[in-house]
């Protein structure tokens, strides 16, 4: 096993790893460790924008109060503040290193508008805004000698020290064991999306940040709640490809089978409605009538909506469908985690010398449901504030008020328990979570999802000689974050936000108004 030692290690190099490691650069060695190839991330794949009141009819209290109510009275206040009075800062500073949103006529940045949000403010590029952020961030971070990024890298746990956490193990591309030791770990590993078996996320997006601080000890929470975006691709045998929200803020109508639209029945917001309202509503109207739902365009402008959405109207291309003229098929599919690993509003974990941003975070800025393009405005401001805290002497976040935990398992996982998922199958526990723990939830379905995963994550191999694989971890971690989600949502008997139980179907304040945190003690 190799050895070495930096001063700061970032695990993940979406924006918040990113922004994170330009700001320590001055004052130490850092180590980006990413899963796949640089740029792959949820935030390359990030499509309509970044949220950021910088307009004269703007503010940043109206972007607080649109947040709190897609939020739907579980969204942490302090958490929220900070985002939108420190986001129009950062996101000017990524004007000035370079990112190319769109502008007027007069040189000001064309705000869109997306479901939730009561005024235009989200900044983008195209319909690629999440790639031309990471391409700014990356080209700033390859200037600086002190940042060195390793590719194709599993980390599979963390290093345990009497302070706190000290470091990780991974496996490196050729399948070789490594350690590496630093002051400060941030895990920046972004969603859990390949949990389900419908999703717009990338390939990498399982989960590991959380697995990885759960085994260790560390607070998760929030994990019922999973935004399921409306409107991905929905074509037998392609991919489920995102179709931006920004297309409905843009005019597009959502249509079902029989060509009419539906909307307004479920929302007085129409096609604008919160995320979860609109899923939910795609896949009743696909219940009731039979058939498909469709979003159309074609009563806009074709070359606008061409020009407005290259990327979409490409892939859209690539199947035979013309996005600014065909209906286009689509339907829900997981897309963010709302919960993750507990953080105070400067990204420490309760494990000192951890640190915690992005999507695999959990502030509370999104309660229950996340506002749309809020995401990459997340990963940019506590990315930043991250590390200002790890360069500071480590403690840990304290436990909120409005929390309450539930412990698990006091035993740490053992090299049997990962060996033991070799013989799980991947597509097996990804149906099984659309199915039981997907948009439509009962206790029937999840206790039976929370059964399944447990004889799978309490299958035992005998200690002995030979080393596990890094199939066999990745695994583990799939089934340790579907084991948390599915019981999360178990325990959660109330409908609110993204968390939606067909038996508990109305909202319940009383009981429920507190969020709901896993601890495996060490």
């Amino acid at each position: 096993m190799t050895t070495s030692s930096v001063d700061f290690l970032i695990v993940g190099g979406g924006i918040a790893g990113l922004r994170a490691a330009i700001a320590l650069a001055p004052v130490g060695r850092v180590l980006v460790l990413t899963k796949a190839d640089a740029t792959e991330s949820n935030t390359g794949h990030a499509q309509g924008g970044i949220a950021a009141a910088i307009a004269a009819d703007d503010s940043p209290a109206l972007h607080a109060a649109d947040t709190a109510r897609a939020g739907d009275g579980l969204c942490d206040q302090a958490a929220v503040q900070v985002l939108v009075e420190e986001g129009p800062r950062y996101v000017r500073e990524l004007m000035e290193w370079g990112a190319r949103f769109d502008l007027n006529a007069n040189g000001t940045p064309a705000l869109g508008l997306e479901a939730a949000h009561s005024v235009r403010r989200i900044l983008h590029a195209g319909d690629a805004t999440g790639r031309e952020i990471g391409r700014t961030l990356w080209q700033r971070a390859a200037q600086l000698p002190s940042i060195q990024t390793v590719n194709h890298v599993l980390v599979t746990d963390l290093l345990i020290v009497e302070a706190g956490v000290g470091g990780v193990r991974f496996f490196d591309e050729n399948g070789r064991r490594g350690e590496v030791k630093a002051r400060s770990t941030l895990l920046a590993t972004g969603g859990a999306g390949q949990i389900f078996r419908e999703t717009t996320n990338p390939s990498v997006a399982t989960g590991d940040g959380v697995a990885l601080a759960y085994q260790a000890g560390a607070r998760v929470g929030d994990l019922e709640f999973v935004q399921f975006h409306p409107t991905a691709l929905n074509l037998a045998g392609g991919p489920r490809f995102l179709i931006s929200e920004a297309v409905r803020g843009e005019g597009g109508r959502l249509v079902n089978a029989n060509r009419d639209a539906f909307m307004e029945k479920y929302h007085p917001d129409g096609d604008l409605a919160p995320r979860d309202v609109v899923a939910r509503a795609i896949a009743r109207e696909m219940q009731q009538t039979g058939g498909g739902v469709f979003l159309t365009l074609a009563h806009l402008n074709a070359h606008t909506v061409r020009d407005r959405f290259p990327t979409i109207a490409a892939t859209c291309r690539r199947f035979g469908l013309d996005l600014a003229v065909d209906p286009i098929p689509v339907g829900p599919a997981a897309h963010y985690l709302m919960g993750g690993i507990e953080t105070d509003v400067w990204g420490r974990t309760s494990l000192s010398g951890l640190f915690a941003a992005g999507e695999a975070a959990w502030t509370g800025v999104h309660g229950a449901n996340r506002l749309a393009s809020n995401s990459l405005l997340e990963g940019l401001v506590f990315g930043a504030r991250a590390a200002d805290a790890m360069q500071q002497p480590p403690r840990a976040a304290a436990f909120g008020p409005d929390r309450v935990e539930a412990s698990s398992s006091n035993r740490r996982p053992s090299a049997g328990d990962v060996r033991a998922a070799r013989a799980v199958d991947a597509n097996a526990i990804r149906d099984l979570m659309w199915k039981n723990a997907g948009l439509f939830r009962t206790r029937r379905g999840l206790a039976d999802a929370v059964d399944e995963l447990d004889a799978l994550s309490s299958a035992r191999e005998p200690m002995g000689a030979g080393d596990t694989s890094m199939l066999d971890w990745r695994l583990f971690n799939l089934i340790t974050v579907a084991r948390l989600i599915a019981g999360a949502a178990l325990r959660r008997e109330e409908s609110r936000g993204a968390h939606f139980r067909a038996d508990f179907p109305e909202q319940d304040d009383l009981h429920w108004k507190v969020h709901l945190v896993d601890v495996r003690r060490r």
